[in-house]
């Protein structure tokens, strides 16, 4: 049997149905929801930065945050959440009075384990660190969580018969059973605006955000996904949360046939998310993601209603 970090990287890669939304090769779009049709999307569409993916101008974003993030992550306090079993986080406390929101980030598989040092490194320093900038916790204070899990965010069982992979099953998954457990256990500590918690992942962490709006429909204010792997939860049950979701259209990792699927059975159950393919990226679409100027304001103007 493969052990749950081996299933993943194979889970990963795999559709969980038909493609039931196609575009072509280069095409990036931004989709909004219909006005009126979920009171908390109340933002115009916003825009994308200027340039193609690869262009000078875009890539010299990139560089600009690579140098304005360094360093950040020595400013997140190392915990650990006891429960079912122990999981390592990091926390951000805003710099400001009075409630604030709650951003929690899933990381990808690269930061799998228990040191609670690698969910904030590698690519994952992108969604880690864009809201602690200086700017916009000057413009947008809030209080970040970053939970490490060694055993996926999504439910994994045994294997079927004849299979090697542990396979993916319905249910709560460990890790994102312990990282709500973590937002309640920091909601109850912290001032924090319960109307504004929101949640971002990418790779197996953009599974995990697929999952956990599933799982708690009413919790989030908006949701952030890129390039999320497979999970079995039906997209409809995320309907009620805002949307902004991201993938490169030549990932090789995470086929971007799994997004344009979730993205099409959302707008069956009457959602209009935000979409966003950027041409020729591959799996480490989440530089040009949390690299996207509009990104930070779109995410807190969304409020959940109750």
């Amino acid at each position: 049997m493969m052990t749950r970090r081996e299933a993943i990287g194979v889970l990963g890669s795999m559709s969980v149905g038909t493609v039931l939304g196609t575009s072509p090769r280069g095409f990036s779009s931004v989709v909004w929801p219909t006005p009126g049709l979920f009171p908390q999307q109340s933002e115009p569409t916003p825009s994308l930065a200027p340039g193609a993916p690869m262009s000078p101008e875009r890539l010299a974003l990139i560089e600009a945050f690579k140098r304005d993030a360094e360093g950040l992550d020595t400013q997140f306090e190392a915990r650990t959440h006891k429960s079912d079993w122990v999981m390592p986080y990091r926390l951000y406390r805003a710099r400001a009075t009075g409630k604030v929101p709650l951003v929690i980030f899933l990381h990808g598989s690269g930061g799998q384990g228990t040191d609670n040092a690698k969910q904030m490194g590698l690519g994952n320093i992108f969604g880690t660190r864009v809201l602690a900038l200086p700017s916009n916790q000057k413009m947008f204070p809030c209080t970040i969580v970053v939970p490490q899990t060694d055993r996926g965010w999504v439910n994994y069982g045994p294997p079927a018969p004849g299979d090697s992979v542990a396979r993916i099953i319905p249910g709560l998954g460990a890790g994102a059973k312990l990282a709500l457990e973590i937002v309640n256990e920091v909601s109850r500590e912290l001032p924090i605006d319960d109307r504004r918690i929101y949640v971002m992942g990418q790779s197996m962490g953009g599974a995990g955000v697929w999952h956990m709006t599933a799982e708690r429909p009413r919790l989030f204010a908006a949701a952030v996904a890129c390039c999320g792997s497979a999970s079995l939860d039906s997209p409809a049950k995320s309907a009620s949360t805002p949307f902004w979701n991201f993938h490169g259209d030549a990932d090789q990792t995470v086929r971007v046939a799994i997004s344009r699927e979730r993205i099409s059975a959302l707008r069956k159950a009457g959602a209009r998310p935000l979409s966003t393919e950027y041409a020729g990226v591959g799996h480490n679409a989440w530089e040009w993601a949390f690299t996207e100027p509009s990104l930070v304001s779109w995410l807190f103007a969304q409020r959940r209603s109750a």
